[in-house]
This record gives C-alpha cells, structure tokens and sequence, in this order.
C-alpha cells in the first residue's frame, strides 16, 4: 500500500507564493510518476506538474505558464510544488499522485493513471 500526505495549502495574495509538500510511504518505489493535480471549483480534475521518478524528468503544461516546479527528495520520499505569482484562479484543492508502476495505463497528465492519491490540500488565491 502507498499512503500520500499532503502540507503547505493555505491562502495567498495575488501575485504571491506557495510550496507543497508531499510525503510518500509504503511500497512507493514501484510508482514511475508521481505528481500533483488539482480540482479547482467546478472543473475536473487536472494534472499540474509530474516527476518521472527515476529519472528525475518533469513534465508540465505549457498553458500553466511555468508558475508551478515539480520537485523530488528522493531521500525522503518527498515530492514539491513550488507555485509562484499565484492568481485566483489557482484556487483548488491540490492533490499529490502517484502510479502504479510501469505498466499503469494511460499516458502521464492522465488522473485515471495514478493509483494513489493523497486527501488533498486547499489552496486559496484572493486577488
């Protein structure tokens, strides 16, 4: 089993910053993505940033704007996202993901892909 703990939501202004945490445990060696998706009010779903862990690649939209970094301690079994100049429609609830293994189905911005997910963390933005 994997459980996925999520820190670091809260508020910001405009403009501002946030760095989540998420702290992985259990069999999380066997996951090839892990990553951090959001479900801002009304919307599915979406993938935010994605690590592909043995390599270290990260992925991202390019709609997104280059506001949010993905990050990875593997020593810690940790996973990051750095969000800068945030905008109120960044608020969301956040979740950190992680897949099955190498042989999950569907491609690495795909939510059906990821197993495991954390409870999630809101992140609220007021302009």
């Amino acid at each position: 089993q994997v459980q996925l703990v999520e820190s670091g939501g809260g508020s910001a202004q405009a403009g501002g910053s946030l760095k989540l945490s998420c702290v992985a445990s259990g069999s999380i060696y066997r996951s090839k993505y892990m990553g951090w998706f959001r479900e801002r009010p009304g919307k599915e779903r979406e993938v935010v940033a994605v690590v592909e862990t043995a390599v270290g690649r990260t992925m991202s939209h390019d709609y997104l704007g280059g506001r949010f970094t993905i990050s990875q301690d593997a020593a810690k079994n940790s996973i990051y996202l750095q969000m800068i100049n945030l905008q109120p429609e960044d608020t969301a609830n956040y979740y950190c993901a992680a897949d099955g293994g190498v042989l999950s189905v569907g491609a690495w911005d795909d939510h059906w892909r990821y197993a495991h997910w954390g409870q999630g963390t809101q992140v609220t933005v007021s302009s």
